[in-house]
C-alpha cells in the first residue's frame, strides 16, 4: 500500500514533511476525509509543507495524493497487516499470508513507474550484455531474472557473490547493462559494483526503494518503495515485487525485440521437449543391461 511506501521513505523526508507523513499514517482515514488545511493543522505545518510532501513521494500534488492513498485503502484486503500467530488455524495463514502478497501486488501496480519500466526496455533491448547482481535474497531474484532473461540471445549471467560481481563489473563495456536488485538499497558491496560498472559505461538499471544510495546511482531507476517485514514467518513482499518487475521487463523486451526473438524462444521450448520426450522414452523403455 501506499502506506507502506511512505514509511519506507521516512528517513528521507525533511523535518516537517515527515510530520505530514506521520499524521497521514496514525489515521489515513482521517487524512482522506479532510482536505489539505486541516492535514496541515493536524500535522502542525503549513499547507504547502504538505504539498511538499506529496511531491518528494512522487505526486504532482495534494489532489493525486489522496486519490492514490483513497484507491490503496479501498483496495487492501483485510488481515494482510496482521502477523501469524502461533495458534493461527491453516485457513488463517491462508488468509493472512495470500492477502498480504496481494495487497504487496496491488500496490505495486498502483505506484510502478511505467516511463521508468519502457526506459529500462529501451536500455535493454540495445544491449551487448546483461548482469544481474544481487546478494541475499536479492541474489535469488537476480538468479530468476538469469532463468528468464537468458533465451533473448544476449549474452546474460547473474552475480550472487560481493566478490565476483565486482570483478564482472570491472570488465564490463559501454553498451552492457547491469541490472542491480536490492530490497534496501544500501549494500556497501553492490554500491560499490555499481560505481565501478558506471565507471567503465555501462547502464545500470537499479530495482530497489527511491530515496537510497542505490538509487542515486542507477541510469534507470524503477522504484519498489515497500515495507520491509523481519517476521521469518511472514513472506517478504519486496522479493514478489521483483520477481513481478523482472517478469514484465522479461516479457516487455521479447515483445520490443519482436518476432525474431520469440521465434528463438520458442526453438529453446521445442529443444527443451524433445529432451523431456527422449527422457520420457527411456523411462517407458529402460535399455536392459547386458
Amino acid at each position: 500500500m501506499l502506506l507502506d511506501s511512505i514509511s519506507t521513505q521516512l528517513d528521507s523526508l525533511s523535518k516537517s514533511e515527515k510530520k505530514v507523513a506521520l499524521a497521514v499514517l496514525k489515521n489515513p482515514g482521517l487524512a482522506i476525509a479532510e482536505n489539505i488545511t486541516a492535514l496541515a493543522r493536524n500535522a502542525q505545518v503549513s499547507e504547502p509543507t504538505v504539498v511538499r510532501f506529496c511531491r518528494a513521494l512522487g505526486y504532482d500534488g495534494w489532489h493525486e495524493f489522496k486519490l492514490k492513498l483513497a484507491q490503496g485503502l479501498a483496495l487492501a484486503l483485510p488481515g494482510a497487516d496482521e502477523p501469524a500467530a502461533q495458534d493461527d488455524l491453516a485457513a488463517d495463514l491462508v488468509n493472512k499470508i495470500c492477502s498480504r502478497s496481494i495487497n504487496a501486488l496491488l500496490d505495486l501496480r498502483n505506484s510502478l513507474d511505467s516511463n521508468a519500466i519502457q526506459q529500462a526496455l529501451d536500455v535493454l533491448a540495445r544491449s551487448i550484455k546483461i548482469e544481474f547482481y544481487g546478494q541475499g535474497t536479492s541474489g535469488i531474484v537476480a538468479a530468476d531474472a538469469q532463468h528468464k532473461f537468458f533465451r533473448s540471445g544476449v549474452p546474460t549471467v547473474a552475480y550472487t557473490d560481493p566478490h565476483i560481481h565486482s570483478i564482472a563489473a570491472s570488465l564490463l563495456q559501454k553498451g552492457d547493462v547491469v541490472v542491480a536488485i536490492s530490497q534496501r538499497g544500501s549494500s556497501i558491496a553492490l554500491l560499490r559494483s555499481v560505481q565501478l560498472a558506471r565507471k567503465v559505461g555501462a547502464d545500470v538499471i537499479v530495482l530497489a526503494p527511491s530515496g537510497t544510495p542505490l538509487a542515486e546511482l542507477a541510469t534507470v531507476l524503477i522504484a519498489i518503495d515497500l515495507s520491509f517485514n523481519t517476521d521469518p514467518y511472514t513472506p517478504i513482499s519486496a522479493r514478489l515485487a521483483h520477481l513481478v518487475v523482472i517478469d514484465i521487463l522479461a516479457v516487455g523486451l521479447a515483445l520490443k525485440l519482436g518476432p525474431e526473438f520469440r521465434r528463438k524462444m520458442q526453438n529453446a521450448q521445442i529443444a527443451l521437449q524433445k529432451i523431456d520426450m527422449q527422457f520420457d522414452s527411456f523411462l517407458r523403455h529402460p535399455q536392459k543391461a547386458e
